[in-house]
């Protein structure tokens, strides 16, 4: 039980940053829903201890800010485009080749893009994927590898 603490912590912070109501009622629900699920978690995994630590509390929250900006500038960034009307839409498909440690930095990575507006990635297959991009410098920022450097400190990595 004292696993789940850690992790009950973190989803009940995320639920009252996701909330926006702080009545006592709705408060004390989501405070038990993240115990249950902590709990649950911890039942079903058994390994909760090394998944939720504070190190990865403390990489999700420095992650967490980028990836928000990340997505901010590819979103006006899409929208000059839409708004443009001067055709400056590229589709473009590539393959991106993740140097990551773990099948969950992958997924975070893939996600990442997906989450940036522009770019999805559409297909994973081992640690290459291959993603859309809807201009050719959105290719390129992903082709960079700054957010797959972003990631790889996320995981644990240098």
């Amino acid at each position: 039980m004292m696993r789940a603490l850690p992790l009950a912590g973190a989803l009940f912070l995320f639920w009252l940053a996701l909330s926006g109501h702080y009545t006592v009622f709705l408060t004390t629900i989501g405070a038990v829903s993240s115990f249950l699920t902590a709990l649950f978690f911890v039942r079903v995994n058994g390994r909760a201890k090394s998944v939720v630590s504070l190190t990865l509390i403390w990489r999700f929250a420095t992650y967490l800010p980028w990836i928000s900006l990340e997505i901010l500038k590819s979103a006006i960034d899409v929208a000059k485009v839409i708004l443009s009307f001067d055709g400056k839409i590229e589709p473009t498909m590539i393959e991106v080749t993740a140097d990551l440690r773990t099948t969950t930095g992958i997924v975070t990575y893939g996600n990442s893009i997906t989450l940036t507006p522009g770019t999805t990635t559409c297909f994973v297959k081992g640690n290459v994927l291959t993603v859309y991009a809807l201009r050719n410098d959105a290719a390129v920022d992903v082709e960079g590898g700054a957010m797959m450097r972003r990631v790889r400190q996320f995981e644990g990595g240098l």
